[in-house]
């Protein structure tokens, strides 16, 4: 129903910079108002990240990343990119796109991609 394709990452030292991006498609892509991302850390949970309401084009984001993550849109292509800047260890993660119908449930996802690995060293 719906596909969500991760891409970007890779590995920087801490204060560099990376930038992820998520591309949907499929039948049921249109129906889902809210396209973000949450990460996962060996050992830990999944992690609220950043998220883009379409309809409103608001932009939402975890306090551990705001004033350092970005989000972007290419509504042409369904593609929405995630700029980190001044990238910590702690943001070391997978990070997984996904759609959903609320931000409450961006974390836990309707549809979510693959995941791209983001390693930062000290």
């Amino acid at each position: 129903q719906v596909q969500l394709v991760d891409s970007g990452g890779g590995s920087v030292q801490a204060g560099g910079s990376l930038r992820v991006s998520c591309a949907g498609s499929g039948r049921t892509f249109s129906n889902y108002d809210y396209m973000g991302w949450f990460r996962q850390a060996p050992g830990k949970g999944r992690e609220f990240v950043a998220a883009f309401r379409w309809a409103g084009n608001t932009t939402y984001y975890a306090d551990s990343v705001k004033g350092r993550f970005t989000i972007s849109r290419d509504n042409a292509e369904n593609t929405l990119y995630l700029q980190m800047n001044s990238l910590k260890p702690e943001d070391s993660a997978v990070y997984h796109c996904a759609v959903s119908r609320s931000i409450a449930t961006i974390i836990s996802g309707d549809y979510w991609g693959q995941g791209t690995q983001v390693t930062v060293s000290s």
